[in-house]
C-alpha cells in the first residue's frame, strides 16, 4: 500500500477532535465557543474539569504517537531506502497527524489545537531522549511559573536543542523538530505577547484564552 496513503490516514487520526467531542458529551458545550476558544487540553481542564483533560491530554498524545510509530510498519514505502526512509515516513505521518489536530477536518478545518501533546507523542515515538529533554524543560518551566504556555513554549524550543545533541543536525529528526517547533512557537504567538505584558494567566485561573 502506498506511503502517501499512510500519511493522509495520519492526518484523518489526528483530525478526530477529542476535545470537541469531550466537550459535547460531557456539558454539552461547543468548547471552541468558551474560555479559550482551544481544543486543547487547558481548556478542557478550565471548563470540564481535571479528569476529562488527562484523558483528552493522553489521547491527543496518542493521535501523534500511535501513527508515527505504527503506519510505517503497515504501509510499505513508494521507494528505497531502507530504515532512513522509514524515518522519513514515520516523521511525515506525525506531521499529517500534527496538522490534522491544529486543523481538523471533522471540524472543516475551524478550530483545534495547538499540537503541543500530539507533537510531544511524534516525537516520544520517533526519539525519546530528545523527547525527555523536552519534557524535562516543560516540566522545569511548569513547576517554576506555573503557566502551561511558557512551559510549552520552552519545551518547543528545548526539543530541537536535544535533537541536535542525540540524532545530529543533519538528520531527519532534526529537521523536523525545527519545523514543528516553529509551528508551536507561532501557534503561541498570542501567548507569548501576553508573557511579555504579565498577563498570561497561571495554571488553574480563570481565562478567556489558554495554551496547548
Amino acid at each position: 500500500m502506498p506511503s502517501a496513503l499512510a500519511v493522509v490516514l495520519a492526518y484523518v487520526i489526528g483530525s478526530i477532535p477529542t476535545a470537541y467531542l469531550a466537550g459535547r458529551w460531557l456539558k454539552g458545550v461547543d468548547l471552541r465557543t468558551v474560555g479559550s476558544g482551544n481544543l486543547g487540553a487547558t481548556n478542557v481542564h478550565r471548563n470540564l474539569g481535571v479528569r476529562a483533560a488527562v484523558v483528552v491530554l493522553v489521547l491527543d498524545f496518542l493521535k501523534g504517537g500511535l501513527p508515527a510509530a505504527l503506519l510505517p510498519r503497515f504501509f510499505h514505502a513508494d521507494v528505497g531506502g531502507g530504515a532512513n526512509t522509514t524515518l522519513w515516513l514515520g516523521l511525515a505521518c506525525g506531521v499529517a497527524a500534527i496538522a490534522g489536530h491544529a486543523k481538523p477536518v471533522f471540524l472543516l478545518w475551524r478550530g483545534g489545537g495547538k499540537g503541543v501533546a500530539t507533537a510531544a507523542g511524534v516525537f516520544a515515538a520517533l526519539a525519546p531522549t530528545a523527547f525527555g529533554v523536552a519534557f524535562a524543560s516543560f516540566a522545569v518551566t511548569f513547576a517554576l511559573t506555573r503557566i502551561v504556555s511558557a512551559a510549552s513554549i520552552s519545551a518547543a524550543i528545548a526539543m530541537p536543542v536535544g535533537m541536535a545533541l542525540t540524532a545530529g543536525a543533519r538528520s531527519p529528526l532534526f529537521i523536523v523538530s525545527v519545523v514543528v517547533s516553529a509551528f508551536v512557537l507561532w501557534a503561541h504567538r498570542s501567548n507569548m505577547a501576553r508573557l511579555r505584558q504579565g498577563t498570561e494567566p497561571r495554571f488553574g485561573a480563570r481565562t478567556t484564552e489558554g495554551s496547548r
